[in-house]
């Protein structure tokens, strides 16, 4: 009888290590930060709201538009709406750096003046940075679903040593799930960014483009060959700054046979920039399941179409 007792708490407590979690995905606010602020707190005040279903919220980049602070400040305003509240992570997108977010260099000062490593150093699973003192490329854990994680945020067409960083990261971390957070990774015909299939505002096109060696960018293709295909614990990828339909999908197998979902949203193009539409992604590992939904808190709306509102199923935890 005793034994019949343990198992039903031991099957019991498994159960309940592997519920459901959420993330939430906040690609591209920059037309928010630029025109429509109101958009940008609609979205994060309704984040706050239901902080308590949601694990962590990723900011694929483009913070702001023109990487002037006007804009920065408008961002922070919304943002700081989530601290205490929910847990997130960010990274600079190619308007968030250079002169006027022309992304001529990897001056990122107002990115960090703003979104200021002292503050952020200190939030829930914070767990590093790439360059102590700057935010460009950090990275954070949590546990949810019964499983340990590790999110990598990376920025714009990240260089060459901050892939081989990002990799020490993960060994590190080897019974972690990864979730590689970036700006540019996917294309809207559900492949990944590539110089090579003449692709659109891929980063070897922008100023910064022309760094050699160790700081030479890398575009989503070449992630995935030197970094995402590598290690058997990634398991996703998100990003944004592609236009066209702005949405993207592909789930691609590593080298040591793990599966990778990796997706693109990017809504900025929308009515008001994007009219506050956002992902959430439900994380279900007892169903093996990961499912997607595109809502807006703005107008309190979700977009059902396919493309907007899917699931991977058999994932395999």
């Amino acid at each position: 009888m005793v034994a019949k007792i343990l198992l039903v708490v031991f099957l019991f407590s498994g159960c309940a290590g592997k519920k459901s979690f959420q993330l939430v995905l906040l690609p591209d606010t920059q037309i928010y930060s630029e025109k429509f602020p109101g958009i940008f707190k609609a979205q994060t005040e309704w984040i706050a709201e239901n902080a308590d279903s949601i694990a962590f919220v990723l900011h694929q980049g483009d913070i702001t538009n023109r990487n002037i602070d006007e804009q920065w400040q408008n961002a922070v305003e919304a943002l700081e709406i989530l601290d205490g509240k929910v847990p997130f992570t960010f990274v600079p997108g190619n308007h968030d750096i250079g002169d006027l977010g022309k992304a001529d260099t990897r001056n990122s000062e107002l990115f960090n003046k703003y979104m200021p490593y002292e503050k952020y150093s200190k939030a829930d699973g914070f767990g590093g940075a790439f360059e102590r003192g700057k935010m460009d490329n950090t990275w954070h854990t949590f546990k949810a679903g019964g499983m340990k994680w590790l999110i990598l945020s990376l920025e714009f067409g990240p260089g060459n040593k901050v892939l081989d960083w990002a990799g020490e990261v993960i060994e590190q971390h080897p019974s972690h799930k990864v979730i590689i957070n970036t700006h540019a990774y996917m294309y809207s015909d559900n492949t990944r960014m590539s110089l090579e299939r003449e692709h659109s505002w891929v980063p070897q096109k922008y100023g910064l483009g022309k760094l050699t060696g160790e700081d030479a960018v890398n575009d989503g293709e070449m992630m995935w060959e030197k970094l995402v295909s590598q290690y058997p614990n990634i398991m996703m990828v998100v990003s944004g700054h592609v236009l066209h339909s702005g949405v993207g999908t592909l789930v691609s197998t590593g080298k040591n046979g793990n599966k990778v979902y990796q997706m693109l949203a990017n809504y900025q193009v929308g009515v008001k920039g994007g009219n506050g539409f956002l992902r959430i992604v439900s994380i279900d590992p007892a169903k093996q399941k990961i499912s997607v939904k595109t809502y807006s808190p703005y107008v309190d709306q979700f977009n059902t179409d396919p493309d907007h509102q899917f699931e991977f199923k058999k994932v395999d935890f």
